[in-house]
């Protein structure tokens, strides 16, 4: 594992010097230390040729050579142009779904292993060209020989040595983070390292994708606000995913979406619905909802409808960590920021010992400027800084398990902003969560609720009763060894001898006042008792 992360380190070092990253970096206004390391760095020592590229175009090549771990970071910081200007925004927005394909060649042989037919086989037309391209995978359109237009995903070859090898960096970084930094801690570097490992993993497998786009299709059968594409599992294999081609506009091509009237306003309350719906009712959500994986169907535009696609990253919630986060944001919206505060310290995300008030007032100074405020005037970059700075303060950790719900969360609001700056994102969660928390207390939930406790009765009738035997028969199945009980007789035939000699001493010095010859003979009987005892 050193030796992978040294040679990607050496890998990343050429790429920095090709695309002259590094004076982009010494462009910012840092500190004069950070200022001064450019002077040690050797090859800042000779002239350089100039790149006739931009700094978008620098750090979009950068980062397409990098591989899938760097390029899905660009895909996220493409939805944020309330954080980049603009024109390094426009730049990233081509790594969403237009990455340089593979050999369309490698493509098809590659699918043709999997499948274990030939492309003529299994598709009446096959376009060589590929529909898309993104950091996983490349998109081909093709046809069913029974006549059904769909597109055939196909992973991209040598990808899991590139991710190792990023992944031993990312690892080594976090662990000398935890045993340098104490604000570190609190971020779980490792724990959120290993979290993206395993997702960044499970993208690889397409059948878990496959088996991700039918759940969610499941879980919107019907709904005007989501349709997920079909998933024709006959043609499904771990490198290889077909499914329904579908046909809609991609949710940033604003001026396409203005052209067929969408109602804009609409579209954008019916993503945060959608989040909510995800995470809430069904504790299932698409995780990597970057524009390049959403777009919005033709057909009514005065009723628009998502239309998502790359189920290859989701997320869910523990019913626990799911009832915490609805509770505090039912508290957030109604401004009862010494609710919040409880529910942090009761959760466990802060420590025990945190004074109520002063939590309290720290979140209230946060939280309370972006109240009744539309997306476009609000800075989330001060929100985040504010936010840190008050974790700092008062020891809150990061929960890596919500890791993915708060880059999901960052990715719909920045599409929020986009579609419809005056998205007023509160107003609109709000209705949704309220519902949604008088749902949990309806008559019919909690008969839902008592059926599946009923259902678990007989369960726990039987474990009740294999504990009762255990108890009653503790050596009936595991006797303890020779050696175990004879140490028990030896000390309980100890106990019996001196049972009998007090008793006997009670017996021999008459009766007890008010108790007669009964405690000596009691001790008497007992002392026997244990000494005979097999």
């Amino acid at each position: 594992m050193k030796l992978l992360a040294v040679r990607r380190l050496l890998r990343i070092q050429r790429v920095v010097i090709r695309y002259r990253l590094d004076d982009l970096l010494f462009a910012l206004p840092l500190p004069w230390f950070l200022l001064a390391l450019r002077y040690a760095l050797p090859w800042r020592w000779f002239p350089r040729k100039t790149l006739d590229l931009s700094r978008g175009a620098r750090l979009r090549l950068a980062l397409q050579d990098l591989g899938p771990i760097f390029i899905k970071f660009g895909q996220i910081l493409s939805t944020r142009r309330d954080l980049l200007p603009e024109d390094i925004a426009d730049e990233l927005m081509l790594l969403q779904d237009r990455v340089p394909p593979f050999d369309s060649q490698v493509a098809v042989k590659l699918i043709e292993e999997q499948l274990g037919k030939k492309i003529s086989d299994v598709f009446s037309r096959f376009d060589i060209e590929p529909l898309a391209s993104a950091s996983v995978a490349q998109v081909h359109a093709a046809q069913l020989k029974s006549g059904e237009e769909v597109v055939v995903k196909v992973i991209r070859p040598g990808l899991k040595p590139i991710i190792a090898q990023d992944l031993a960096w990312l690892f080594i970084l976090a662990r000398a983070a935890e045993k340098l930094s104490a604000d570190a801690r609190l971020l779980h570097p490792m724990d959120v390292v290993s979290d993206y490992e395993k997702t960044i993993y499970d993208e690889l497998d397409l059948l878990r994708e496959a088996a991700n786009a039918s759940q969610l299709k499941r879980n919107f059968d019907g709904s005007p606000l989501l349709y997920v594409p079909q998933v024709y599992w006959d043609w499904c294999r771990p490198k290889v995913l077909v499914m329904e081609r579908i046909y809609g506009i991609q949710v940033t091509d604003l001026a396409t979406l203005a052209d067929q009237r969408t109602d804009m306003k609409m579209l954008a309350e019916r993503g945060v619905e959608i989040f909510f719906t995800q995470v809430f009712r069904d504790s299932f959500f698409h995780a990597d909802m970057h524009p390049g994986n959403i777009f919005v169907s033709t057909v009514q535009p005065w009723s628009p409808q998502y239309i998502a696609i790359d189920c290859g990253i989701v997320g869910s919630l523990t019913p626990e960590d799911q009832d915490y986060l609805a509770r505090n944001l039912f508290a957030f919206f109604k401004r009862d920021y010494r609710r919040v505060a409880q529910l942090h310290i009761d959760s466990g995300w802060v420590p025990a010992e945190t004074k109520l008030n002063e939590f309290e007032a720290a979140i209230r100074t946060v939280c309370e400027p972006i109240f009744e405020k539309p997306l476009k005037d609000i800075s989330f970059g001060q929100v985040l800084m504010r936010l840190f700075q008050t974790a700092r303060r008062f020891n809150m950790e990061v929960q890596p398990q919500l890791v993915l719900l708060q880059k999901t969360l960052l990715n719909i609001e920045g599409l929020g902003r986009q579609l419809y700056p005056e998205l007023d994102l509160w107003n609109t969660a709000q209705p949704f969560l309220e519902r949604w928390m008088r749902e949990r207390v309806s008559p019919k939930t909690l008969l839902g609720n008592l059926h599946n406790q009923v259902e678990q009765l007989p369960h726990l009738a039987n474990m009740t009763r294999d504990l009762l035997e255990r108890m009653s028969q503790p050596h009936a199945v595991n006797p303890p060894p020779a050696w175990h009980r004879r140490s028990d007789d030896w000390f309980l035939r100890l106990l019996g001898t001196a049972h009998l000699a007090g008793g006997a001493i009670l017996l021999a010095g008459g009766p007890l006042d008010g108790l007669g010859h009964w405690p000596g003979a009691i001790m008497v009987a007992v002392g026997l008792y244990l000494i005979v005892r097999r």
